[in-house]
Order: C-alpha cells, then sequence, then structure tokens
C-alpha cells in the first residue's frame, strides 16, 4: 500500500455558478445550522453585469463561502472569474466535460449549478490551470500577433491569387512578391504601367540578372480593375505589417521580466525568440502547477490517450489539445526536423517508421519536456545529445540481425553472421 495525494473530500461552504452571457445561476450550498450532518442550499440569479456581480460577491461574502467553482463556459467566465478573485474569493475553473450532468436528469440552469455545487463540495472535480495576470496579458497580445500574421499570410495569397488571374507569373520567378523589388513591380502595375520590360527593369540587386525572365513572366493582361484589387489588398497588407510591429514591441515589453526564461528556451533547437515567447505566454514560467514533465505534456495534449477496456489497449489519436501551444510546438520541430540535432534525428527516426505527423507530436512531446526542466531550474542550460545519439544505442549484433533476416527473406538464401558480417550459406554439393 502507498499513500496518494488527495484532494479534500468535503468542502463545508461552496458556491457553484452555472454561467451564460448575459446572466449566471449561483448556487450556494452550507452547513445546516441546527441539523449537524446536512446541508443547505440556495439558488439566485444574476445579471452578468459588474454591479450585479458585486452584489453576488456581497452574498457570498454573507455566506462564507470559500469556494466558488464554475465551468469554463466559452468566454463568459473571465469577467467573472476575474472580478470574484479580485474580491479575495478561491475561484475554480473546471472542464465541462469532467462535471456532466448525468444523463436523463433534467437539465436547466439552476439544476446545472446544483449540480456543480454536489460535485464541488465532494472533491470530485479538479481545477484547470489558469495563469496569473502578467501571463494573461502577454498571452492576448501573442495570441493576437499570430491571428494578424495568418490574416497578412491570406492576404497575400489572395494578392497571387489575382496576379495568376491576371496571367502575371510573377511568383514563378521571384520567391519572395512582397520583396523590394517586388513590391515596386506591384506599385508601377497599379499605377499603370503595362510594359513589361519597364517593369522588369525595376528590378534590383540579384532578381537584375533575371530581366529577360521576368519580362516574360508579366506579360500578361493586367486591368485597370485587377489594379483597384490589389491596391487594397496591398494597404490591407501594409496596414497588418504596422500592428504586427507594433504588437512586437508590446510583447518584448510585456516578457521582459521573464527575458532569463526566454534565453533559457531559445537555446533549444528549432526556438526563436518568437517562439519562446509564445511557449511561455501557454504554459506560464510556473511548473510547480506541473508535478512532473508528464503532467505537462498530458495537460497540453502532446500524447497518446489512454483507451482500455477489458485488459485491450485500443489505438487512439491525440485528444484536442490548446490549438495555440500546438501550433508553436509544430513550428518548432518543423524547423528543427532540419538540422543535424538530437530533436532532427528524432523526427527523422519517427517519421520514417510511423508518419510525419505522428513525429511532429513525438518532438513537440520532447520539446515540452526540456521546456519543463528549463523552465523549473533558473540554473540549468539546454545540451543537445546530437545527431549520433539514437546510434550510440543500437546494439548493432541485434541491428545486423534483423537485416540479415529481412535480406533472407528478400533473397529467398540463408544468410548468417560472422565476425560481425552477413554471408551467404554455401549450397550443399
Amino acid at each position: 500500500m502507498e499513500e496518494v495525494g488527495e484532494q479534500e473530500l468535503h468542502v463545508e461552504r461552496v458556491a457553484a455558478l452555472d454561467l451564460g452571457k448575459a446572466a449566471l445561476e449561483a448556487c450556494v450550498r452550507v452547513p445546516h445550522e441546527s441539523r449537524p450532518g446536512r446541508r443547505m442550499q440556495e439558488v439566485r440569479g444574476y445579471p452578468t453585469t459588474t454591479s450585479a456581480l458585486l452584489e453576488l460577491a456581497d452574498w457570498l461574502r454573507c455566506c462564507r463561502v470559500t469556494r466558488v467553482v464554475m465551468e469554463s463556459t466559452s468566454d463568459y467566465w473571465k469577467g467573472v472569474y476575474y472580478l470574484l478573485e479580485a474580491e479575495g474569493f478561491e475561484c475554480w475553473l473546471v472542464n465541462a466535460r469532467e462535471v456532466r450532468n448525468v444523463p436523463g436528469r433534467p437539465k436547466t440552469d439552476k439544476a446545472d449549478a446544483v449540480w456543480l455545487a454536489k460535485v464541488a463540495e465532494r472533491g470530485m472535480c479538479a481545477p484547470s490551470l489558469v495563469h496569473p495576470a502578467p501571463i494573461r496579458q502577454l498571452r492576448d497580445l501573442t495570441r493576437y500577433r499570430r491571428s494578424l500574421v495568418r490574416d497578412r499570410t491570406r492576404e497575400r495569397q489572395r494578392v497571387e491569387k489575382l496576379l495568376e488571374d491576371a496571367q502575371i507569373k510573377l511568383s514563378s520567378v521571384i520567391s519572395d512578391i512582397f520583396g523590394v523589388s517586388g513590391r515596386q513591380i506591384l506599385d508601377a502595375l497599379i499605377a499603370g504601367q503595362r510594359n513589361p520590360r519597364v517593369l522588369a527593369d525595376l528590378a534590383r540587386g540579384r532578381m537584375r540578372r533575371k530581366t529577360a525572365i521576368l519580362s516574360e513572366a508579366l506579360r500578361g493582361f493586367f486591368t485597370d480593375h485587377h489594379a483597384v484589387i490589389l491596391r487594397m489588398m496591398l494597404d490591407n497588407i501594409d496596414r497588418l505589417s504596422e500592428q504586427i510591429t507594433v504588437l512586437d514591441a508590446r510583447i518584448e515589453e510585456a516578457v521582459a521580466p521573464f527575458a532569463h526564461q526566454v534565453e533559457q528556451l531559445t537555446e533549444i533547437v528549432g526556438f526563436g525568440c518568437t517562439a519562446a515567447q509564445e511557449l511561455i505566454a501557454e504554459i506560464g514560467v510556473d511548473m510547480n502547477r506541473f508535478p512532473s514533465d508528464a503532467h505537462l505534456v498530458s495537460w497540453a495534449k502532446f500524447c497518446p490517450a489512454t483507451c482500455e477496456s477489458a485488459g485491450k489497449k485500443k489505438n487512439k489519436n491525440r485528444p484536442k489539445g490548446n490549438p495555440w501551444l500546438g501550433a508553436t510546438l509544430g513550428n518548432v520541430a518543423a524547423t528543427a526536423a532540419r538540422t543535424d540535432s538530437f530533436l532532427g534525428a528524432r523526427y527523422r527516426r519517427i517519421a520514417h517508421r510511423r508518419g510525419k505527423q505522428k513525429a511532429i507530436v513525438a518532438v513537440g512531446n520532447s520539446v515540452l519536456v526540456i521546456a519543463y526542466h528549463l523552465l523549473s531550474d533558473p540554473t540549468a542550460r539546454f545540451h543537445d545529445l546530437g545527431a549520433e545519439h539514437f546510434d550510440s544505442r543500437v546494439n548493432k549484433e541485434r541491428r545486423a540481425r534483423h537485416l540479415a533476416t529481412a535480406l533472407q527473406a528478400a533473397t529467398g538464401q540463408h544468410i548468417f553472421i560472422r565476425d560481425g558480417k552477413a554471408v551467404i550459406a554455401e549450397p550443399a554439393a
């Protein structure tokens, strides 16, 4: 027998909130005043305006509530959670899937609030991770920056489609049509220039050697109709680029208190400053919230789900986790895959056997483990094991026997290993 860490099985004074956009239902359950072992409950409805929430806080304070539990319903929980947290209450945000009402029971807002209160007072739910205010603000900035970058990418793709519609093959010659040469050519097209040779002569730098190819690629039927749309698209791209630049400066200010953690993470293969900022914004810097690196990986849903019944394990895909964190880890894994490093070798080994998607998840798993240990110890530094790490762990004799068996199955000849070399057996005379 071993001791296990269990949360308290009974909370005497608990409140549960069933949240909506315009209103909420609050259920308070407290001990009976005169009958020991019995419970008293009251359900009240409140609007979700600030004044009404302050009245709710006063009522909870009068009832001496020690814990307030609510479901993570869209974004409606945020204002309620932050206000009650500022009022001094211990707030728990719980996963709605884990506290779902029993099928067959009445489904109303009041019934849901009562059910959540009963679950919470018995300790049958666990709180979700809610970061402190500095991390939340950093996360808002990094997520919005990623959204703007995606919008800018979509707008650039629309420009390329518009050029293809006008039979302008600029992207076939210039890798970045939004660079110096590309923008000058696009601005000239908008201004009314249609001569391919004049447009090609606007190229700068190394593109000057491609003026003949450019001239042919710019021979199309670009009209004033295309020019009007292209002008709007380029204005949108410039506007988004300016906003992204402003966000970069704000993120630098918000991440300044965590400069040491950013420096630690940028040492990992595949990481840049942007990826380090996004990772800190999503998982925070306090690794005490996770008992181990395995808990962090499980929370991020970068490990296989356990699905076992009657002693048989079934294959199940990775559960859906934080999409923002998944995008960051996916970019890091794709970058590390092109390097001669431990993470690159891990990606290539798994991608060869099980496909690229599983390899990305596996590398993301390793990145989270590395990040956990770096953020847990301010003095820790990343040390790459090298691409040959896996080769050093392979049993060469066993590997030779395996290859000999495969070769024997393919050729039909009897093959055995002698002094580390494959030898084909001589047929009997």
